[in-house]
């Protein structure tokens, strides 16, 4: 009997602890466990996520520069993918092959079973179209909506920018950031990512056995709204950038204008160039490998980090600093035997008459002036290094050999030489002013980009200022946030009678000197010719100038490789910009002809594969 009831009581314990045990399992499932749960919802519930439109940029005429056009994400989730799925019909439908449909779902396994990932991103409305039809045949895959950025006016690339998914490393440096999400790489959608980008919504839809859409979940009350990115308006003018891509079409260079009173770029042109709806959508990757292997390198903004240089344009700027430094006066007269002997060297120079003074100098671009200019301005120190720093000082302040501080990414800084470079080349104390006599010249070891020139000019058209040059001018129609800064002046330290002297001697380099070729009736141009000696070919042409004299309200850079003398290709350039932008009207047509069919570069620039998809 005692028997009969042991067995009782213990088969009583294992039916209450298998209980036990179930309702500890069943605990866990129901309520400490979510994978079961994540299972069952991702059967019902899809969460998609409702990227925001980029904000629009616009010229400064309120023309529309970029916009954006519908496209769409096939997403996947793993779990609900069939195993007795249509490969090859499906990979038909969205035009892959199977290798690329097994890695794609294979990285998708990866990122995870229950959650939805891109399985192929940024399909055209087009393409879409088509496969919206069959899609329900597909459990595991639906579409989500985003949009692309579109070009109209196929220009200003480098300026602009291109904007692509974000990689691992930026997502780890922004929290805001997740896998899908585009972002700026390059030029303003890089620049101002933060104000174009917007905000992601959310929403939850649920959908049947064959993957349709059967409405809201809870009604919506857990979705959230993408907010839009900000419109921008640029300070640029697209009919201006539009004619010097024109003007520099088939040639290597860049044209930078400036509105000198305000700071505002009105044109980064770079050269070669390409459209930038080639970086856009599905092609981006196959259309950038195309670029980055174009012998011409139209990938490569020189504007902004090509050195070059400066040549003769840069005489100007030590005729500044000896008459500031009283090593110099208008009337200082200089003679010149083609050219300038020193150390048992020649520097030469081209025939013109002599004595030289000033304003002749700088009309005539003679280079025995300012050998002597220069090494009166060292020389007039005790040491070289005192007169160099001193030279040195006054140049940088014209923004020259460090970053403009341009709103722009990738701007590279320029190179004027320190006294310690000097010192490991001659050793200190062994170097003096005839060592660096190229200096007098804009030669030597100076390399400025071409963005610097522009503001160099800006700074002389201003009579001794210059403002931080930026391309944006509007957010949401309100000032930008750092327009404090864009306000604030550079003073060079150069008293502004001393500018006039040079001015004017610019103003009669086009009326009579090297740059008649950028002469306009009626426009008072002032400007200066440079040759650009160039070891590797040809020499460079390059040109600055501002307009009108008195009122200046565009300062221009032109840089044409390989281009010879600065009267032959800059100086005619830089003309008809200023006319295009002052008068909107060219009155020079076989210039302008010359101009446009002008071909430096041996052949013809052809596009590269077609725009987008």
């Amino acid at each position: 009997m005692k028997h009969l009831e042991s067995r009782k009581y213990i088969i009583g314990i294992i039916f209450l602890s298998v209980g036990i045990i179930f309702s500890i399992r069943l605990f866990y499932v129901q309520v400490i466990d979510n994978h079961y749960k994540s299972d069952a919802n991702n059967n019902v519930l899809r969460h998609v996520v409702k990227y925001p439109a980029r904000g629009l940029v616009y010229d400064r005429n309120g023309e529309l520069l970029v916009f954006n056009e519908a496209a769409y994400d096939l997403m996947v989730t793993p779990k609900q993918v069939k195993e007795d799925f249509d490969t090859l019909a499906f990979c038909s439908l969205i035009e892959i092959d199977k290798a690329q449909f097994i890695e794609k779902l294979n990285k998708a396994k990866q990122y995870s079973y229950y959650k939805s990932s891109i399985f192929e991103k940024e399909i055209s409305s087009k393409s879409y179209a088509k496969i919206q039809e069959q899609l329900f045949n597909y459990p595991g895959f639906f579409v989500q909506t985003r949009t692309l950025r579109s070009y109209p006016q196929k220009t200003a690339a480098h300026l602009l920018g291109y904007v692509g998914e974000a990689n691992q490393k930026m997502i780890a440096e922004n929290a805001y950031y997740k896998s899908g999400d585009h972002i700026g790489i390059s030029g303003i959608e890089k620049q101002y990512e933060t104000e174009l980008r917007g905000k992601r919504g959310l929403k939850i839809v649920m959908v049947d056995v064959f993957n349709r859409e059967k409405g809201s979940f809870m009604n919506g009350i857990y979705d959230t709204t993408a907010i839009s990115g900000s419109s921008i308006q640029l300070s640029i003018s697209a009919k201006l950038q539009r004619y010097g891509e024109e003007l520099m079409q088939n040639k290597k260079g860049s044209i930078v204008a400036i509105d000198p009173k305000t700071g505002e770029v009105l044109a980064l042109v770079t050269m070669p160039t390409y459209d930038p709806n080639l970086l856009v959508g599905r092609a981006r990757s196959k259309n950038y490998n195309l670029l980055s292997k174009d012998t011409l390198n139209p990938l490569f903004n020189r504007a902004l980090m090509a050195k070059y240089p400066p040549g003769s344009t840069f005489k100007s700027i030590n005729a500044l600093i000896g008459l500031q430094l009283k090593t110099l006066s208008p009337n200082t007269l200089y003679s010149c035997n083609r050219g300038f002997s020193f150390g048992g060297r020649k520097m030469g120079c081209h025939a013109h008459s002599s004595p030289v003074n000033l304003e002749y100098s700088i009309q005539t671009s003679c280079n025995a002036y300012y050998c002597n200019v220069f090494k009166n301005i060292i020389d007039k120190f005790p040491t070289a290094e005192q007169g160099y720093l001193t030279w040195r000082n006054y140049v940088m302040s014209f923004g020259l050999g460090k970053k403009t501080g341009l709103d722009l990414p990738n701007e590279l800084s320029g190179f004027v030489p320190n006294t310690d470079y000097y010192d490991r080349y001659y050793q200190k104390g062994r170097w003096s002013s005839s060592t660096i006599l190229s200096l007098a010249i804009g030669q030597g070891e100076l390399g400025f980009t071409p963005m610097q020139m522009a503001n160099m000019v800006a700074t002389i058209a201003n009579r001794g200022y210059y403002l931080t040059p930026h391309v944006a001018k509007m957010i949401d129609n309100q000032p930008i946030q750092k327009l404090d800064s864009f306000v604030l002046k550079h003073e060079t330290g150069i008293e502004e009678k001393y500018f006039d002297e040079v001015v004017e001697a610019m103003f009669q380099v086009v009326q009579k000197g090297t740059g008649t070729s950028a002469k306009i009736d009626s426009i008072q141009v002032c400007g200066k010719t440079g040759t650009v000696q160039n070891p590797h070919g040809q020499d460079h042409s390059t040109f600055i100038a501002f307009a009108p004299k008195d009122d200046p309200k565009i300062a221009i850079s032109v840089y044409v490789e390989n281009g010879y003398w600065g009267s032959r290709w800059a100086a005619p350039i830089a003309g008809l910009m200023i006319e295009k932008y002052l008068r909107d009207t060219i009155t020079r047509p076989l210039i302008e002809k010359r101009m446009l069919e002008g071909n430096l570069i041996g052949k013809v620039q052809k596009p590269i594969g077609n725009a987008g998809e």
